[in-house]
């Protein structure tokens, strides 16, 4: 089985958005956050390999060229903030001041958590980047000495719960202003929960871009100091 899936280029793309697509499926049918097609795709890929027996590297062999799109997709945020500059350039300190907020909120909790945990030093520095997007976070966490398949499985569960939770917590908290939801989500979900955003509107998806890669370049600059804190 595992030869015959190595030759098809294609099962691991295949598999990844049919999974995709099932979490899309159930959330237009069940209407709740709960059913994000990115958690649902990522369970429904771990029960197929392993209810198969396929390995992961067998798995990844196709699903990687899904990574390609990574980039552009990125960069494809910057359109909606383009669109709406004009909002920026009015809130341009609240939105910065809200960014280094959020970066720096992620950071004390992870000191905190780790305190109270007992943590080691590695698995301190390898959370850190928890609340930034996947291709920096991976660069902090090598940088500082962490277990960089942990901290990639952190950021994505970060970025699923923050899609979740991303209305609830809005409502909770009485947060109505389209530009602090854009910059909530994105300086402490990243993509996963822009793309949330971008549901709630075009300002909030054009805010929580910008702060993906704010909050990025904050955390690329304060970590190697918290991260001699602990």
């Amino acid at each position: 089985m595992d030869k015959l899936l190595q030759d098809s280029l294609f099962f691991g793309v295949v598999l990844s958005l049919l999974g995709y697509e099932l979490g899309i499926f159930l959330k237009k049918k069940f209407k709740s956050a709960l059913f994000n097609p990115l958690l649902i795709a990522i369970l429904f890929v771990i029960i197929i390999l392993l209810v198969l027996d396929i390995d992961y590297e067998t798995y990844n062999a196709g699903a990687k060229y899904l990574s390609y799109f990574l980039t552009p997709a990125t960069v494809c945020l910057a359109v909606p903030l383009y669109e709406h500059f004009e909002a920026l350039k009015r809130n341009v300190w609240a939105v910065l001041a809200g960014i280094l907020s959020g970066a720096l909120t992620s950071m004390v909790c992870v000191l905190a958590m780790s305190v109270i945990l007992k943590l080691s030093h590695k698995e301190y520095v390898t959370l850190l980047p928890k609340s930034i997007t996947t291709a920096i976070g991976i660069g902090v966490s090598e940088e500082l000495g962490g277990i960089v398949t942990i901290t990639v499985a952190v950021i994505i569960i970060t970025g699923v719960l923050g899609n979740i939770m991303a209305d609830f917590i809005c409502r909770i908290f009485h947060i109505n202003d389209a530009v602090a939801k854009g910059i909530a989500i994105g300086s402490s979900a990243h993509a996963v929960g822009t793309a949330r955003a971008i549901e709630m509107g075009e300002v909030e998806g054009a805010m929580s871009g910008l702060s993906i890669a704010v909050s990025g370049l904050i955390t690329v600059f304060l970590a190697p100091i918290f991260a001699a804190l602990f």
